[in-house]
């Protein structure tokens, strides 16, 4: 009785285990060709919007731009600097409109699209992303920040289409540098080599 529990054990688990296995290679098999649908191409999106990539430059303090760690990338703080090269400045609620930190927030939006690029040659190789993290440079008695971050929000998907959809935090700021109306950080999944 004893040993026909230990068999069944062995054989339900050897079940699930090739259960498993089958799941796991039907996913990377529907990945392999979402990467492969010519529908997802993020540049054509980029190009299709009238935004051109910028040069990232070299980060003006001790840091990178962005982090690997497995399928994973993190991305440095950016802030909403011009093709100018002016960086949007002021305080949401008492410098700038809401609309005007819209526009802020796009504009560092376009300029994480641009460290992807950098980064990775072509935007097809981001599978999602993942988590956002936009601060509002704003007066205390400000309370849309959800609607400043929106422009960058707005833009993920515009740019990634349902892949762009991400969790998100929207926060006010007593100051960031430079006085910059907005700083946007982020976090992307690749998709496996």
């Amino acid at each position: 009785m004893f040993g026909k529990k230990i068999i069944y054990g062995f054989i339900s688990f050897a079940i699930l285990s090739c259960t498993d296995l089958e799941r796991k290679i039907e996913e990377k098999e529907t990945n392999n060709k979402v990467l492969s649908n010519i529908n997802y191409n993020p540049e054509a999106n980029v190009a299709e919007l009238g935004i051109t990539f910028r040069n990232p430059g070299n980060p003006v303090a001790n840091y990178v731009h962005a982090v690997q760690s497995g399928n994973l990338l993190f991305l440095s703080g950016k802030g909403p600097k011009q093709a100018n090269g002016e960086n949007v400045v002021g305080k949401l609620g008492a410098d700038l409109t809401i609309e005007e930190g819209y526009a802020a927030a796009r504009e560092a939006a376009i300029n994480q699209l641009s460290v992807l690029k950098t980064e990775l040659g072509d935007l097809r190789r981001v599978k999602r992303i993942i988590k956002v993290k936009g601060m509002v440079n704003a007066i205390p008695e400000f309370k849309d920040h959800s609607k400043v971050i929106n422009g960058y929000s707005d833009l993920m998907v515009a740019v990634f289409g349902e892949n762009g959809k991400h969790t998100r935090a929207a926060v006010g700021m007593g100051s960031l540098p430079g006085n910059m109306a907005v700083e946007v950080e982020m976090v992307v999944e690749l998709w496996e080599d």
